[in-house]
């Protein structure tokens, strides 16, 4: 859960850096564009760490082996979650408003 929310942190710091310059949607679009690279580097360095344990490979590592794999596919989860599924529901709550500013 940390990671995913990290990883939509970051998404929403792009769109907002972006949101000064281009419309609405073209933000969106491309606070995606950007980050796809990022999230995919991250989610599969995670993931090839963490093989061995879903493969059952070493001492101890069948007590880990569930977690591991729950962990895989979540992360494979949520580069679709992020990237795809989240930026249409951000869309569909906030298009014809303008969205409120986070205060730093």
């Amino acid at each position: 859960i940390g990671i995913v929310t990290e990883v939509a942190i970051f998404y929403f710091s792009e769109y907002y850096e972006l949101e000064a310059d281009l419309s609405f949607e073209s933000a969106i679009v491309q606070a995606g564009a950007n980050r796809i690279r990022p999230i995919f580097l991250t989610t599969l360095a995670f993931i090839l760490a963490l093989v061995p344990l879903a493969l059952d490979i070493g001492q101890g590592a069948g007590m880990l082996q569930p977690l591991a794999v729950a962990i895989i596919f979540g992360l494979l989860a949520q580069m679709e979650l992020v990237l795809v599924v989240m930026p249409v529901l951000y869309y569909l709550f906030c298009r014809g408003r303008k969205p409120a500013r986070a205060v730093a």
